[in-house]
C-alpha cells in the first residue's frame, strides 16, 4: 500500500494532540464569526451557481474568482464538504480563502439537500448518488474549460471525490488532481465506529440529520413524513429506515457497500489522487487504508495525530491542512 510516512512538519501543540479536540475544533460554533471575518474576501466575491446535472437534478454551488493576472494559467479548485456539512462549513471556507489568496479560483459545491438546497430536488439525498455529483463536476469543466481543475473533498465529500476519479473515462480529462481529507473508506466500519464510540459524534450527526430532514419535509409539503424519527437515538436503525424507504436498496448492507471505496473500487482510478488521513481518526478506522486497491495513481499521507478532518497545529491562524493542500495543488501539472 502506498502509504507515505508522517510529515515531520506536522507537529500539533500538546493540547491539540487529542483526536476529539482535532475533530471538534474545526466545526466549533464559537469560531464561526472569526472564520467568516477571515474569509470575507471569499464570501464577498462568491457568486451562486445552479448546475444542471441532468434528469431534472440541480445542485447549488458558489464560485469565487481569484482575480489572477491576465495570461496566467487559471486554476479552479472544487471543494466538497462532508455529510451534513455545506459550502459554508468552516473547514470549507478556511481552505477556500487560503487557496483564493494564492491565485486559485474556488467553487464550493453543495451535495443534494445540503447548504439550504432542500427545495431544489424532490428525492432525498443519499450517499450513492454519485452520478449527479460527477455530472456537476463535468458541467464545471464545460463552464471553465480554460482552467486546470482539481477536486478536494472532506470526509464523505472525499469519498465522493475518489469515486468520481475512479469513474471518469481513461485520462480523467475533467480533473488534474484529487485530494481526499479523512475520506469515508468502508461505510459499515464508519457506522460501527459511530455507534460504538463517543456518543458526542453520534448525537452530533443525528441532530444535524434530523434538522435536515425537517427542512426537506417543509420544502416539499405532503411528500414526506419523518415524524417517526424524532425520538430515534440509534444511527444504524435511523439509516436503515431511510435506506429501505427512500433509496431503492433492498438492504442496509447493500446500500453501505454501494459507496465503499475498499476492495477493487479504486482499481480504475484515472486521476492523480492523494488521501490525507490520521491514525487517531475516531470516525474512519485507519486500518481500512490497508484494504484500498494499490493503484499507482493513489498516494496516502498518514499522520499520527489529526483526528477527523482536523490537522491543526495551533488554535489560531491557518490550518496545517490548508497549507498541505495548497502545496499539493501547486505542484500539480
Amino acid at each position: 500500500m502506498p502509504v507515505k510516512a508522517q510529515p515531520a512538519h506536522f507537529r500539533p501543540s500538546f493540547w491539540l494532540r487529542s483526536a476529539d479536540v482535532q475533530s471538534i475544533f474545526p466545526s466549533l460554533a464559537l469560531r464561526k464569526p472569526l472564520v467568516r471575518r477571515r474569509c470575507a474576501a471569499l464570501l464577498r466575491s462568491s457568486q451562486s451557481v445552479l448546475l444542471d446535472c441532468g434528469d431534472g437534478v440541480r445542485l447549488l454551488g458558489h464560485f469565487s474568482p481569484s482575480g489572477a493576472a491576465a495570461g496566467a494559467q487559471r486554476r479552479l479548485v472544487i471543494i466538497l464538504h462532508g455529510w451534513e456539512g455545506s459550502s459554508d462549513s468552516m473547514y470549507v471556507l478556511g481552505l477556500g480563502q487560503h487557496l483564493l489568496e494564492r491565485g486559485f479560483d474556488v467553487f464550493r459545491l453543495n451535495l443534494r439537500d445540503h447548504g439550504g438546497s432542500h427545495h431544489l430536488n424532490r428525492s432525498i439525498f443519499h450517499s450513492c448518488r454519485l452520478a449527479e455529483v460527477r455530472d456537476a463536476v463535468c458541467r464545471l469543466a464545460e463552464q471553465y474549460p480554460d482552467h486546470r481543475r482539481s477536486l478536494v473533498g472532506f470526509s464523505l465529500g472525499g469519498n465522493f471525490a475518489l469515486r468520481i476519479a475512479a469513474s471518469l473515462p481513461p485520462g480523467g480529462g475533467e480533473l488534474s488532481r484529487i485530494l481526499a481529507v479523512s475520506p469515508v473508506l468502508d461505510p459499515q466500519a464508519t457506522l460501527l465506529a459511530l455507534e460504538s464510540g463517543s456518543p458526542l459524534y453520534r448525537r452530533y450527526f443525528i441532530n444535524k440529520w434530523r434538522r435536515s430532514l425537517r427542512m426537506k419535509q417543509q420544502a416539499w409539503p405532503g411528500q414526506f413524513d419523518f415524524a417517526h424519527l424524532s425520538g430515534q437515538r440509534n444511527l444504524t436503525r435511523m439509516t436503515e429506515d431511510l435506506v429501505l424507504g427512500h433509496t431503492g436498496f433492498p438492504t442496509l448492507a447493500q446500500y453501505l457497500q454501494g459507496y465503499a471505496i475498499t476492495g477493487e473500487a479504486l482499481k480504475h482510478l484515472q486521476v492523480h489522487s492523494h488521501i490525507i488521513a490520521a491514525q487517531d481518526d475516531p470516525i474512519i478506522p485507519a486500518q481500512d487504508l490497508q484494504r484500498l486497491y494499490p493503484n499507482p495513481m493513489l498516494q496516502i499521507t498518514l499522520t499520527q495525530h489529526g483526528g477527523h478532518c482536523g490537522f491543526r497545529e495551533r488554535l489560531f491562524g491557518g490550518a496545517w491542512l490548508d497549507r498541505f493542500v495548497h502545496e499539493e495543488l501547486a505542484r500539480a501539472p
